[in-house]
């Protein structure tokens, strides 16, 4: 049965997480799953690249995008550059991330050589305009 979601938060999140998956297809990822869930953890989007698999966290924020003023130094966006959701990956959301991957490897019978990473992807959304960008964290350490 597919997961529902009803609250404003969810629908954001769903909308982040479809648009991480059409981001990591244009970049020659392959998704094997999507809201891999146990009682402990979740993982958001699994994905295979080049004989690698990728467990990725997606954290997705509505907000206005800025437009990059050429008055601003390069790098600095304004409101976009000011809040980083990566910094919600608390040591708790990790050991439960970490549990879930183990949980994945061997229920799947991954073999123990298979290469595999954490990524994050920070989907920001301007619903407005239509518009999302995409950032990503690459080989988060569990």
């Amino acid at each position: 049965m597919p997961k529902v979601f009803t609250s404003e938060t969810q629908k954001i999140g769903e909308i982040g997480e479809s648009i991480a998956c059409k981001f990591l297809m244009k970049h020659g990822f392959s998704v094997l799953d999507r809201n891999y869930t146990k009682k402990w953890g979740e993982i958001d989007i699994i994905a295979e690249k080049t004989g690698k698999l990728y467990f990725i966290e997606v954290k997705s924020v509505s907000r206005d995008l800025p437009v990059v003023s050429q008055d601003l130094p390069a790098g600095e966006a304004g409101t976009l550059d000011q809040y980083r959701p990566e910094d919600n990956m608390h040591p708790w959301k990790l050991k439960r991330l970490s549990r879930t991957i183990q949980t994945y490897l061997l229920s799947k019978k991954v073999p123990d050589e298979k290469e595999w990473q954490v990524d994050l992807l920070v989907v920001f959304l301007d619903l407005k305009n239509k518009k999302a960008k995409v950032k990503v964290v690459n080989d988060i350490i569990l």
